[in-house]
């Protein structure tokens, strides 16, 4: 401030200095003049006057001064404009050096006027290059000579003076936006801002933003954004675009009334008000809206974006079509229901554990048995809490157990219910966590006392005769291999006895084959009787086998004498008065055979030739019987002849549903049997070649055979119904039985689904665990499995619980008595519940009457084949029911 006051202060001292001088100069002579007053110089000057001279004189001095001042003055002046300017383009220079970016500036001839640190900075110049007088062409030229500019001059200047400037990389990676500026006094201004930092941010600020944008592209859900104060959306991702079926294009910058229906539009706006008006800041709510002609339920969740003062800008909506997710959390719930009711009705006690603490979470309403309380009562409880200390102890050891082993273990044991006590099958299985730690403990109880009773009693069946509770011929074998293991080595004997009754044909004539029933009851109480605890077994309708020790053959003698003294009595049933007799056959051990099969076969044929001597006689083994066994022999080269020449054939006995009727039975399938006829025999029963053939191995062939045909011929039926083919023991021990199935159905066509193979125990009696890996096998490939000739075995309830056979064929003996005996319908009664127990179908075999078929419908059995449905014939007789029309077809034999 007192700077400026000095300075006010020189420029009012110029003109006082220069009129003090002029006073200064004047003031003497004034007073000289003024003092003298009658001065008056000589006349030395000539003619002038001295007083002219002197005011001459003393003007010229004034004047002289005056403009001495003036000069002063004005130099003066100069010089502190000169300062001035000078601290003025020093404020500008050092303005201009301080800003960030770099100035260059030329006058109207190209020459540089000005150029700052900043500009030398970021080109790494120094004020030594910048020559006086240097043009802007020559600095430029400067710049590329070092590195620092990568176009040319004139480029430079072209590219420079756009609107948006020019950017020049410079080596390091650094960058530089240019922008070049005409000035009016024709020169020129160019700025230099090293963007570097700005377009790495505007990079990375793109990437980002592209990130983004990809990410919110990709999201499942629906995603928009819709400013608040007009409405319109500014932003939406593909799923949107999916799912409105607009392009984003069509979407972004409309409001919801200009793209949806007026419906779906005013649920939006009532969305988006609610989300405005949440304190919270958002708002999820579901809401119905229109696509096309259908309706979608949308789940939304509205945020309401704010700027920098807290006022709502934006408006962003995520929401996603749940309408499927809705119908299957309904079909959920609804299956959950159903769910609990189907668990809730099972006829099997379902209780789960939880591991951790030992508390029961549920439990279905059959286990209120187990539980002995409500199962609302048991929830929340431990075994500790519900039984006594003795049974809660075992029970948590076997629950212990089963946490240990982390898989299933089922046991048998008795519990006490309301109803005494019961047998239980129990199984556990441990449920792990993510972890593979056991979470839960899933346990059943199946009260399988009546199916444990039901098992022992066809355990009982399969050993003996239904009719009269004696061993079958099963069993008759097995007691007859017994005894020849405890024989063997010895001198023991012992003899084999096949008695024949005579005289029930008559009986069953005469008085019906209830009283023929009634006979064989006793005549096998009175057999055993005989035999005095030996073994006796009915062998087949009238045929009785019988074991006796001893000397032989005077015991077997003794033993046929004393059985045929005890028929000779009168049989008094119903009233009636009824006779019978015995004949006999005996083999001897070891003499006659050394295994059980050919013991028993030359006590048949010893019974043979005592019938065809006289009934009731007695006849001993003999070798001369083997005639017999050389006209088999004779057979069997005429059946493998047979094979080879084509002279098997198939027939085809109808399957049907069982009905109420033979109309009412729909056929389902049919069975393939084999048959022969012999150019000179005639026609050979399959009684007579089928066990030869299994005796001699033939039946291999003959199965491949049969099986081939069977596929080709079902496979060519327009109506898809099942064939069923029977397999031999042996099929199962000789060669690759799978692979041959599945070459024939690959070679065949026909469908896995259609083949039904059927087996008898034999399968499984001799090697178990290779007959049920086969089986397994043969299923796998799409076959069913059928046991055929159910109950005449001994051990068929052992295999159905090893394997999961499709269908069980109830044995034709069981059919054929029903009506005559209860235990018949008894027995097939008690097989079908276990079959359907098992989840297995029942087949009936041997129907030949109407009641019998009225009867297995009744009881609810699956399917019958008999010759009340239809009698085995070759399939051109089933034209119609396979589809051919009527076209009997020839029978197509082998070969």
């Amino acid at each position: 401030m007192v700077g400026r006051k000095r300075q006010a202060g020189g420029k009012d001292l110029i003109p006082a200095t220069g009129v003090l001088c002029l006073i200064a100069v004047v003031s003497p002579c004034a007073a000289a003049w003024a003092g003298t007053g009658a001065f008056a110089p000589t006349s030395y000057l000539g003619d002038l006057d001295p007083n002219v001279v002197w005011e001459l004189l003393i003007g010229s001095v004034v004047v002289a001064s005056f403009f001495g001042a003036i000069g002063l003055w004005v130099l003066s002046a100069l010089r502190r404009a000169k300062r001035s300017q000078l601290r003025r383009s020093a404020f500008v220079s050092s303005a201009l050096n301080h800003l960030n970016q770099g100035v260059v500036m030329t006058d109207a001839g190209g020459r540089i006027v000005f150029c700052n640190d900043r500009y030398l900075d970021i080109y790494g110049l120094s004020r030594a290059d910048i020559r006086r007088n240097m043009t802007g062409p020559e600095l430029l030229q400067l710049r590329r000579s070092r590195g620092a500019l990568d176009v040319s001059p004139d480029d430079f200047y072209t590219k420079a003076a756009a609107p948006e400037g020019m950017i020049t990389e410079l080596p390091g990676g650094r960058s530089v936006l240019v922008k070049f500026f005409p000035l009016p006094n024709g020169g020129s201004m160019a700025t230099h801002l090293d963007c570097t930092d700005q377009r790495a941010m505007s990079r990375k600020l793109a990437s980002t933003t592209q990130f983004l944008e990809s990410v919110l592209d990709n999201v499942p859900v629906c995603v928009a954004a819709k400013n608040i104060e007009d409405g319109r959306y500014i932003f939406a991702n593909r799923a949107f675009e999916r799912f409105s079926r607009f392009s984003r294009d069509h979407i972004v910058g409309k409001r919801a009334d200009e793209i949806f229906r007026p419906e779906t539009a005013n649920s939006i706006e009532v969305a988006d008000r609610a989300a405005l008006n949440a304190s919270e800041g958002f708002h999820r709510s579901e809401f119905f809206v229109e696509r096309g002609t259908e309706k979608r339920i949308l789940a939304s969740n509205r945020v309401v974006a704010r700027n920098e003062a807290g006022a709502p800008e934006f408006l962003i909506s995520l929401f996603e079509d749940v309408t499927e997710r809705r119908s299957l959390s309904r079909e959920l719930e609804n299956n959950k229901k159903f769910l609990e009711l189907v668990v809730d009705n099972i006829p099997v006690s379902l209780i789960v554990q939880r591991v951790n603490d030992g508390r029961y979470l549920l439990a279905n309403r059959s286990a209120e048995t187990i539980l002995n309380r409500r199962r609302e009562d048991a929830t929340g409880l431990t075994a500790a809490d519900i039984f006594n200390p003795r049974e809660a102890k075992l029970i948590i050891a076997r629950d212990e157990a089963a946490l240990r082993k982390r898989g299933m273990i089922a046991e048998e044991h008795p519990i006490s219910t309301k109803d005494g006590l019961r047998l239980f099958l129990t199984r556990r299985m441990t449920v792990l966590d993510d972890n593979g730690e056991p979470q839960y403990l899933i346990k059943t109880h199946e009260d399988v006392t009546d199916r444990r009773q039901t098992e022992s009693r066809m355990a009982h069946m399969a050993y003996h005769d239904g009719l009269t509770d004696l061993p079958n011929r099963a069993a008759f074998l097995q007691a007859l291999t017994q005894m020849i293991e405890a024989c063997a080595g010895t001198d023991e004997e012992f003899a084999v006895l096949c008695v024949d009754l005579d005289g029930l044909k008559e009986i069953n004539d005469v008085f019906g084959h209830a009283m023929g029933d009634k006979v064989l009851i006793e005549v096998a109480q009175r057999l055993q009787s005989a035999a005095r605890g030996g073994v006796v077994a009915r062998l087949s309708g009238d045929e009785f086998g019988l074991i006796i020790d001893g000397r032989q053959p005077a015991a077997g003698i003794a033993l046929a004498e004393q059985a045929a003294e005890a028929l000779g009595q009168d049989f008094a049933i119903d009233g009636k008065s009824v006779r019978t007799g015995l004949t006999t056959g005996i083999s001897v051990f070891p003499h006659n055979g050394s295994d059980a099969a050919s013991l028993l076969a030359n006590a048949g044929a010893a019974l043979f030739r005592a019938k065809a001597k006289s009934r009731g006689t007695i006849s001993i083994y003999e070798p001369d019987m083997d005639q017999q066994v050389r006209d088999r022999r004779v057979l069997h080269q005429e059946l493998s002849v047979a094979i080879r020449n084509g002279e098997l054939s198939l027939y085809y006995q109808p399957q049907a549903a069982a009905g109420a009727s033979v109309a009412a039975s729909e056929v389902i399938g049919f069975e393939a049997l084999a048959r022969w006829h012999h150019p000179v025999r005639g026609f050979v029963p399959p009684g007579d070649f089928i066990p030869l053939a299994e005796e001699s191995g033939l039946i291999v062939e003959m199965g491949e055979w049969i099986l081939r045909e069977a596929c080709r011929e079902a496979a060519s039926w327009a109506v898809p119904l099942q064939v069923a083919v029977n397999l031999s023991p042996a099929q199962f021990t000789h060669g690759d039985l799978v692979g041959l199935v599945h070459s024939i159905l690959l070679e065949t066509g026909l469908a896995p689904d259609r083949l039904e193979l059927e087996i008898t125990e034999g399968v499984l009696i001799e090697d178990f665990d290779r007959g049920l890996s086969l089986l397994r096998r043969l299923k796998a490939l799409g076959v069913r499995i059928s046991m055929d000739d159910f109950g005449s075995g001994y051990s068929s309830l052992s295999y159905l619980q090893a394997f999961p056979f499709d269908k069980i064929k109830i044995d034709r003996a069981f059919v054929i008595n029903l009506g005559r005996n209860p235990q018949s319908a008894a027995i097939v009664r008690a097989v079908i519940d276990l079959g359907h127990g098992l989840e297995m179908s029942i087949v009936a075999e041997g129907v030949e009457t109407e009641p019998q078929l009225a009867f297995l419908a009744e009881e609810g059995c699956d399917a019958v084949q008999g010759y009340l449905l239809g009698k085995p014939a070759p399939i051109g007789q089933y034209a119609a029911l396979v589809g051919r029309g009527d076209v009997v077809e020839p029978v197509r034999r082998t070969g």
